[in-house]
């Protein structure tokens, strides 16, 4: 039995008049990081509500460590720890009375389950008599982990753990993940960086509630299946413009200084860079890439509208 079995969950809001998600269906293994990847509303936090027994589903069925979760949400508030997207820890409390009061709440202490939160503890613990509002955004993502992980949980729910966090903080909060993998905790992490898939065993993309692809992150770029060039030239706004209007071009993207861009398979490089020429752009730049993550969404995303 998976760790984590959802069969298509469907939740609405404003008597059915937004609709948050569309029949999800998936299932997380028992030690695994699985990772959710789509922009802001696309269904994430609903979905983690769901699974951790805030909010009920319309319809569809869920379980979580082999528990349904709705006859059996009190024993899944016992076994899984959640960190919402919003830091939702007491401000006015110091980081040391955060982390007793989560322990207290699950009949634990900071002492019996330390081991499991030292290494992330350790380096907020030098300033465990703050008040947790006085934190950096990365001191404040360590100690609601540290407060999510006290109890020692089975399954790890965290909603965008890295929003509005520095590189740094980001780099150390996934080696973090890393590590509680290894003492078998199963890790359902939802975000949407794309870049930060390939840290994840498998991935679902989620796109207007729904599940475009579920798959390892290297397997989702294999089958990425068209032509992908990146594309530049002196005039980067109008080429964008000129890319889209050629017939060929079936999609074409800023990705940081060049353009991404798709085509049917018609035009060579050459013919698209003598297309491009006759448009008046200069010092045009045409390379073959490989596909990354963000490519294949913004493919799939495509192909399901």
């Amino acid at each position: 039995m998976a760790a984590v079995e959802v069969h298509d969950i469907v939740k609405s809001y404003r008597k059915g008049a937004v609709q948050a998600l569309h029949g999800v269906s998936f299932e997380a293994g028992h030690g695994e990081i699985f990772g959710i990847i789509g922009p802001d509303g696309a269904g994430k936090t609903s979905l983690f509500r769901i699974l951790t027994t805030l909010i009920l589903p319309d319809s569809g069925t869920a379980s979580v460590d082999g528990l349904d979760i709705v006859r059996d949400y009190k024993a899944i508030r016992n076994c899984v720890g959640y960190m919402p997207g919003r830091f939702s820890l007491y401000q006015d409390m110091t980081v040391e009375e955060n982390l007793t009061f989560f322990a207290t709440v699950f009949g634990t202490t900071i002492r019996e389950n330390y081991h499991l939160i030292k290494d992330i503890y350790s380096q907020i613990e030098p300033f465990k008599d703050r008040k947790a509002g006085a934190l950096s955004g990365g001191m404040k993502q360590k100690l609601a982990l540290s407060c999510a992980l006290i109890h020692k949980p089975s399954v790890l729910f965290l909603d965008e753990p890295t929003t509005g966090v520095d590189p740094v903080s980001r780099k150390e909060l996934w080696e973090m993940l890393r590590q509680l993998k290894q003492q078998g905790i199963t890790i359902l992490v939802s975000t949407p960086y794309m870049d930060e898939a390939s840290l994840c065993d498998r991935i679902a993309l989620i796109l207007d509630g729904r599940f475009i692809g579920i798959d390892t992150p290297q397997h989702i770029a294999d089958n990425f299946g068209e032509p992908l060039w990146a594309v530049g030239s002196d005039n980067m706004s109008k080429l964008l413009r000129d890319l889209r209007a050629n017939p060929h071009v079936t999609s074409a993207f800023t990705f940081g200084a060049r353009h991404h861009v798709t085509t049917d398979g018609k035009p060579t490089e050459q013919e698209l860079r003598d297309y491009l020429s006759g448009l008046g752009h200069h010092d045009v730049e045409i390379e073959t890439i490989r596909a990354g993550i963000e490519d294949c969404y913004m493919k799939l995303a495509r192909e399901h509208r």
